[in-house]
């Protein structure tokens, strides 16, 4: 049941982020970041989603663990609870959003946005370790063909995501996409695989 719980979890942080920031006013899902959408009058959309997705896939994580694949489980713990404590604490304000927010970073960020960046380093650079270690561990040619696959994809993309993030590049939250859409899409297969097993 934990299994379905973090794949649920996996697609569903996906799908609510996308929904949410193709329909909310003044936010460009090109532009700004996954975060941004914990902003605002309906920032706690995202708050939930941050909260309720990330412990749904540490408890799958803990699931993994139990099944004998330790090293594999916990790292996918940690990953659900960086996003859960992406959610407890928000990131502040910036780059023109929410709208009427200067367009340029604050400056300086508040204790909550530093805690939030230190919970997104978490999630960023566990995910591509994950992976990894996934390539090892789970069995079967396909599994590692695809596993190789989304190490590559999730390097590339947290290299490109972190690059445009320093630059405040117009496409910084579309690289930021490119790296969480495929990531979730293998943690969620990853937690079937072990609910078929």
């Amino acid at each position: 049941m934990a299994f379905l719980v973090g794949a649920g979890g996996a697609v569903l942080f996906v799908v609510v982020f996308l929904l949410d920031g193709l329909t909310r006013p003044g936010y460009s899902p090109t532009r700004q970041t996954v975060s941004a959408l914990a902003l605002g009058p309906r920032g706690w959309i995202q708050t939930a989603n941050f909260l309720v997705c990330g412990a749904s896939m540490a408890a799958g994580g803990s699931a993994v663990v139990l099944a004998g694949q330790y090293l594999l489980g916990a790292l996918l713990a940690v990953f659900g609870l960086g996003l859960v404590v992406s959610g407890v604490f928000r990131m502040d304000p910036m780059r023109g959003y929410p709208p009427g927010t200067p367009d340029a970073d604050p400056a300086a960020f508040s204790r909550q946005h530093q805690l939030h960046d230190h919970a997104g380093a978490v999630v960023f650079f566990s995910l591509p370790v994950t992976a990894v270690v996934g390539a090892f561990v789970l069995p079967g040619l396909m599994w590692k063909v695809a596993t190789v696959a989304a190490v590559i994809i999730l390097v590339l993309a947290l290299n490109a995501f972190s690059r445009d993030w320093e630059a405040d590049a117009p496409r910084t939250g579309l690289a930021q996409r490119a790296f969480i859409v495929p990531g979730c899409l293998w943690i969620a297969g990853v937690f079937l695989h072990f609910a078929s097993t």
